[in-house]
């Protein structure tokens, strides 16, 4: 780490973050210690998505175990390689059913984060189709030597879509999605702010009544809590129609349809989830990936877990040969993240003091041994049963720089020895009321 180089604005975007409890949004690659197998098996599942196929991945663990990071890593990487990508946090409100619009709700959500390499922030969904748009436009010119202000260049642009179109319109939903796709080129053609407006709002699920999408765009459908799903499967057609390599669906905080009280409920937010697994699994969706995010708890549970229901067993529970075997399996639906070892935790703290010192612009002098001391205070104030994740730490850890750096009197071992604070022990997994609390996962 003593080469490194980094921008000012991704060090200064990692010790916010960091120092916040919350995971970055870039940057993660400079602090990704000890998931290598895990990346490793993720990024193979992307190849297998260029490749028009699908893929369903749970990554499990306990709070702080990394879930979270694995989830952005894995994000940044699909993105870097052509996919369009789009990330959700469940929440009351988000789910992936309900009677209340909670699953059309998560998917706005996965639209408004919607994100490419050239606009890895989200809301992509404009420059995706007009990028379309541009990138035909060119083909025309090089293929007729027209020009797009010449009589029939237009309606040459047109034909071109339209062939797009006809690869998803004998999908379900098929044929209103490619009547909106076009509403919006005819918008694009001729200036019309209005249609090309409308056309965003039906894409990204904002229209609530079919009325309402008829009477803007001559649909007679809208997207809602039933066929939110199927219109994913169509966009991730669609994007590897237009050149991306496939769409890439995030879903974190999967903790929260565990939460839900109402057993009806529940159940049929599994149900939803569980027809998303089998789609994927059985190849009915082209060039889509999603991978979940969640708790032990929300997994493995007998009673308001998936493993209450035995299809959801049959697909999910390890291996008896992995138990026997004492390994882990990376290539199965389920990657389960263990703690990370103490020398990957001492890494992970070294990069951590090299982008801190690089950022404020001082000599990193904290040593190996001291390092070392820190965790083994952490592990003495937690207690030697607690499982030491990174989410018990880096925030303390952080903390203490940032003391070190504002105050240069004070001695690193006097500081870790003498201070009062108290970690949390998040190693475990918790209860279903403490998700709520912000934690930083890695």
């Amino acid at each position: 780490m003593a080469k490194l180089k980094i921008s000012k604005k991704i060090s200064t975007a990692l010790i916010n973050s960091l120092g916040a409890g919350v995971v970055p949004r870039v940057g993660v690659e400079y602090i990704a210690v000890g998931r290598e197998k895990e990346l490793k098996s993720l990024l193979q599942n992307l190849d297998d998505i260029a490749e028009g196929v699908a893929a369903f991945r749970f990554i499990i663990g306990n709070y702080g175990s990394g879930k979270s990071f694995l989830l952005q890593l894995i994000r940044n990487h699909a993105m870097e390689q052509g996919f369009v990508v789009a990330d959700a946090d469940l929440s009351p409100e988000r789910r992936l059913a309900g009677s209340n619009h909670e699953g059309v709700a998560t998917y706005r959500e996965l639209m408004s984060h919607l994100a490419t390499k050239t606009r890895p922030d989200g809301g992509a969904l404009v420059s995706i189709l007009e990028g379309w748009i541009n990138k035909i436009q060119q083909e025309v010119v090089k293929e007729t030597e027209m020009r797009p202000n010449d009589d029939g260049f237009d309606d040459q642009v047109e034909s071109k879509i339209r062939e797009v179109v006809q690869y998803i319109e004998d999908l379900v939903h098929g044929f209103d999605f490619g009547s909106v796709i076009i509403a919006y080129w005819r918008g694009y053609r001729m200036d019309d702010d209005n249609l090309k407006n409308a056309a965003m709002r039906w894409l990204r699920g904002e229209f609530t009544t079919k009325v309402e999408a008829k009477a803007a765009l001559g649909v007679r459908v809208i997207i809602d809590d039933d066929s939110w799903y199927d219109y994913i499967k169509l966009f991730a057609k669609f994007v590897a129609e237009i050149g991306y390599k496939g769409l890439l669906i995030l879903v974190d905080e999967a903790v929260h349809l565990y939460q839900i009280s109402t057993t009806v409920t529940r159940e049929k937010n599994y149900n939803r989830l569980l027809a998303m697994f089998n789609d994927t699994m059985q190849c009915k969706a082209e060039h889509l990936g999603i991978v979940v995010g969640g708790t032990t708890k929300f997994l493995e549970d007998p009673k308001r877990g998936l493993f209450a229901d035995q299809a959801w067993q049959r697909r999910t529970k390890e291996s008896r040969f992995v138990a026997q075997a004492n390994v882990q399996e990376h290539l199965g639906p389920v990657i389960r993240l263990n703690p990370l070892s103490e020398a990957e935790i001492l890494t992970l703290l070294q990069r951590l003091a090299e982008i801190h010192a690089l950022n404020f612009g001082y000599e990193q002098t904290l040593k190996n041994s001291e390092l070392k001391e820190f965790v083994q205070e952490i592990i003495n104030r937690l207690g030697a049963e607690a499982l030491l994740t990174p989410g018990e730490i880096v925030r303390d850890f952080m903390s203490v720089l940032n003391i070190l750096h504002q105050n240069p009197g004070i001695v690193f071992g006097e500081l870790i020895h003498g201070s009062k604070f108290k970690p949390t022990a998040m190693g475990k997994d918790a209860d279903v009321d403490e998700d709520g609390a912000a934690e930083f996962s890695l």
